[in-house]
C-alpha cells in the first residue's frame, strides 16, 4: 500500500482488491479468538475447555465467506499485475525472501485463509472424539462444531456462487455483452458446439448451444480478427421444450420449444476423436496393465493440464484441485481420484488412484467411498445378491466385503452410508469358498449367504 500511495506504482484499488478483508479477519484473531484461547491454556488445569470461547466467537468465522468469494479475482490480480508492473514484481520477488515466508509464493500463502474454516471444523471434531462423553465441555464443543459447520458451508456457498457466476460471465464476453444473463439467479447447464441441419438441402452450419436453467440460446459464429464470440439467433424457453431423437440421420435430435424447432446433429468430428481416443487408451491399458502398479509412473506436469484427464471437468484453484494418480502419472480432479488401491512399487501400500487404474488394479469396479475404503484391507470385495425373507423384497445387489481382521463377517453396503454385516456359518476355509463360487456366478443365479444377525 506504501508503494501504491508514495509512487503510484499501481493502484491502491489492486492491492485492497488482491486481499480482500483479510485485515478485518486478522483483526478478530488477534485481539479476540487467540487471546482467549492462550488466557484459556494458562488456566487449563483448573478451567479444561473451550467450547464456551468457540461457541461465542464462531459466527464470525463467517467473514471467512467474503474472502473465499473474492479468491479467484485475487490469483488473477497477482498474476496480472507480476507482469504487468516490474515494481510489484520486485515487491512480491522482496517479500517472498523472507525468511517468515518459508520459501513459499504469495499465493500459496494466500490460499491459507481459504482452508482455514475446513481445518478448525476438523481440529474440533478430533477433539470431542478424544473427549470422554462426561467432559463439562462436550455439550459447548458440540455446538461450536455446529456453528464452525455453518461458517464451513457459508464457505461452500460463496465458492458455488463465485463458480456459478464465473461462468456466465466466461458467457457474457462470448456473446459480446449483447445478452442480459448475469443474474443471480441463472445457471449454465452446458454449452459448446453443435451442427445445424439446414430444412432447405440438409447441409451441416456451425452453431453454438448455450443452456441454462430457464433457456436455451442458439448461436451463430461472427467474424472477428481476435477472440471468437457468437451472436443469438433464437431463444427458446426450457418450460414447454421437448426433445426428440430423429430417425432420418444418425446422432441427430429435434428441439422443439414455443418460440422455435432445430434440428441438431453432435459433430461427428468430435465423435470420432473422442472414439478414436477411447480406442487408443483400451489398447495402450491392454498392453500395460500387467505393468501397472509395478513400477512408478512418469507423472504428467500440472500446469500442462486444465482439464481433468478423466471427467474433463475444468481445474480451479478451491473445488476442483489437481491430484496425480500414483499409478497411471495422470492428473486427475479430487473426485475422480477418491480411490485407494495398493502397488507393488510402494511397498504394496495403499495410494491415491483414479477410477480406471482402481478397476484394473483392484479387478471390480470401484464402490462407494466409504466400501472401497473398508475394501483395502479385505480377503475379498465384490458384487454379490442378497434378499432378506422379511422385507417381502426380491434379490438386491450390493457391494460386499469379507475383512482381512474379521474374516467370517460379511459387510454389505447398500449405499455409501449404510452398512450391514452377516456372520459367516462353519468353518472359515468353507465360508471363503462359498463366498468365491458367488464371485464367480455374479450375474447369473443369486446366491443366498445367510440370514442378518
Amino acid at each position: 500500500m506504501e508503494e501504491a500511495r508514495v509512487r503510484g506504482s499501481f493502484p491502491c484499488e489492486v492491492v485492497m482488491g488482491i486481499f480482500s478483508n483479510i485485515c478485518s479477519i486478522y483483526c478478530f484473531h488477534q485481539q479476540f479468538l487467540l487471546p482467549a484461547l492462550e488466557k484459556r491454556m494458562e488456566e487449563w488445569e483448573a478451567n479444561p475447555r473451550i467450547g464456551d470461547i468457540l461457541q461465542k466467537l464462531a459466527p464470525f468465522l463467517k467473514m471467512y465467506g467474503e474472502y473465499v468469494k473474492n479468491f479467484d479475482t485475487a490469483m488473477e490480480l497477482v498474476n496480472t499485475w507480476m507482469e504487468r508492473s516490474s515494481q510489484f514484481k520486485a515487491i512480491i520477488h522482496d517479500i517472498q525472501k523472507q525468511e517468515m515466508c518459508g520459501n513459499l509464493t504469495l499465493q500459496h500463502h494466500m490460499l491459507e485463509p481459504v482452508q482455514r474454516i475446513p481445518r478448525y471444523e476438523l481440529l474440533l471434531k478430533d477433539y470431542l472424539h478424544r473427549l470422554p462423553e462426561d467432559a463439562d465441555d462436550s455439550k459447548d464443543a458440540q455446538k461450536s462444531l455446529e456453528l464452525i459447520a455453518t461458517a464451513a458451508e457459508h464457505s461452500n456457498a460463496a465458492i458455488r456462487k463465485m463458480e456459478r457466476m464465473r461462468k456466465l460471465l466466461k458467457v457474457y464476453e462470448l456473446l459480446g455483452g449483447e445478452e442480459d444473463i448475469v443474474n443471480p439467479t441463472n445457471e449454465l447447464i452446458k454449452e459448446g458446439h453443435i451442427l445445424k441441419l439446414s430444412a432447405k438441402n440438409g447441409t451441416s452450419q456451425d452453431r453454438y448451444l448455450i443452456l441454462f436453467n430457464d433457456r436455451l440460446l442458439y448461436c451463430v459464429p461472427k467474424l472477428r480478427l481476435i477472440g471468437q464470440k457468437f451472436g443469438v439467433r433464437a431463444r427458446i424457453d426450457v418450460d414447454g421444450m421437448e426433445v426428440s431423437s430423429s430417425m432420418n440421420v444418425p446422432r441427430t435430435f429435434l428441439v422443439s420449444g414455443k418460440q422455435r424447432s432445430l434440428e441438431l446433429q453432435a459433430i461427428q468430428a468430435t465423435i470420432q476423436k473422442h472414439e478414436q481416443t477411447v480406442e487408443t487408451f483400451r489398447m495402450l491399458n491392454s498392453s500395460n496393465c500387467t505393468e501397472l502398479g509395478k513400477r512408478a509412473p512418469t507423472p504428467i506436469r500440472e500446469k500442462e493440464v486444465t482439464l481433468c484427464m478423466k471427467c474433463q471437468e475444468p481445474f480451479n484453484s478451491i473445488t476442483k484441485r489437481r491430484h496425480h494418480c500414483k499409478a497411471c502419472g495422470h492428473v486427475v480432479c479430487g473426485k475422480c481420484s477418491e480411490f485407494r488401491a495398493r502397488l507393488l512399487y510402494d511397498n504394496n501400500r495403499a495410494n491415491r488412484v483414479c477410477i480406471d487404474c482402481y478397476t484394473m488394479l483392484v479387478g471390480v469396479p470401484p464402490s462407494p467411498k466409504q466400501a472401497s475404503v473398508a475394501a483395502e484391507n479385505s480377503v475379498l470385495c465384490s458384487f454379490l445378491h442378497h434378499m432378506e425373507k422379511s422385507s417381502g423384497r426380491g434379490w438386491q445387489k450390493a457391494w460386499c466385503v469379507v475383512p482381512e481382521n474379521e474374516p467370517l463377517v460379511l459387510y454389505i453396503y447398500g449405499a455409501p452410508q449404510v452398512r450391514r454385516h452377516l456372520t459367516g456359518k462353519g468353518e472359515e476355509l468353507q465360508a471363503h469358498g462359498s463366498i468365491s463360487e458367488a464371485l464367480e456366478e455374479e450375474g447369473e443365479e443369486p446366491t443366498s449367504l445367510g440370514e442378518s444377525t
